[in-house]
C-alpha cells in the first residue's frame, strides 16, 4: 500500500469518526491498514529469506559440482597410472630394476589415490545432501511468501470494500470487506500451519 493511499483511507476513516454510526467502519479500515501493513513486511521478509536460500542452494550446487570435478580429476589420473603399470607388465623393458621401481611407486599413488578417491565422492555427495536441504528450505520460504502475499492482497481487497461503506453509507459492503479481510487474516494464519 502507498503512503499516499493510507493517509487517504486515513482522512476517510477520520472523517467517518464523526458520524457515529460509521465508527465501527472506520475502526475496521484502521485494524485493516495495520494488518496489511503487517502482512506486507512479513512478505517482504520471507520472499528475501527465499532468496537467500536460493542464493545458498547455488553456492553449495556449485561446490558440489567442484568436488565432482576434483573427484574425476582423480580418478583420470589413477586410471592413468593403472594403465601405465599395466603396460609395463606386458612390454619387455630393458632395466627391470627401474621398471619394478616405477611400478611400486604407481602402486602407491593408486594406493593413495583409492582412499583420496573415497574420501572426495563422501564429501560430494554430502554437498549433494546441503543442495537438496537448501532447495527444501526454497520451497518452504516461497510457500510462506505466497500465503502472505494472498494474505496482503485479501486484507488490501477487504480494506478497500470495506472504505466504500464510507461513501454509501451501506453496511453491507462493510460486511462484505470483513469477509476478504477474514480471508487475508486466514490465509497470514495458515503459514504457521506449513513446516
Amino acid at each position: 500500500m502507498e503512503p499516499n493511499e493510507a493517509q487517504e483511507l486515513q482522512e476517510q476513516a477520520e472523517h467517518a469518526e464523526h458520524e457515529s454510526t460509521l465508527r465501527p467502519v472506520a475502526l475496521t479500515m484502521t485494524v485493516l491498514a495495520v494488518l496489511v501493513a503487517v502482512t506486507t513486511v512479513l512478505g517482504h521478509r520471507t520472499h528475501t529469506e527465499a532468496i537467500i536460500a536460493q542464493t545458498r542452494a547455488a553456492v553449495e550446487q556449485n561446490r558440489a559440482a567442484d568436488m565432482w570435478s576434483f573427484y574425476q580429476a582423480k580418478k583420470i589420473r589413477s586410471i592413468d597410472t593403472e594403465l601405465t603399470s599395466n603396460l609395463m607388465d606386458v612390454l619387455a623393458i630393458a632395466d627391470k630394476k627401474g621398471a619394478e621401481k616405477l611400478k611400486k611407486g604407481y602402486a602407491d599413488h593408486q594406493k593413495k589415490w583409492d582412499e583420496d578417491l573415497k574420501e572426495e565422492e563422501k564429501q560430494a555427495r554430502e554437498k549433494e545432501d546441503k543442495v537438496k536441504e537448501n532447495e527444501k528450505e526454497v520451497g518452504a520460504a516461497e510457500e510462506h511468501a505466497n500465503r502472505f502475499d494472498l494474505a496482503e492482497a485479501l486484507l488490501e481487497i477487504g480494506l478497500v470494500i470495506t472504505s466504500v461503506t464510507l461513501l454509501t453509507r451501506n453496511r453491507v459492503y462493510w460486511y462484505f470487506g470483513i469477509v476478504f479481510s477474514l480471508g487475508g487474516i486466514a490465509s497470514a494464519l495458515s503459514v504457521l500451519l506449513l513446516k
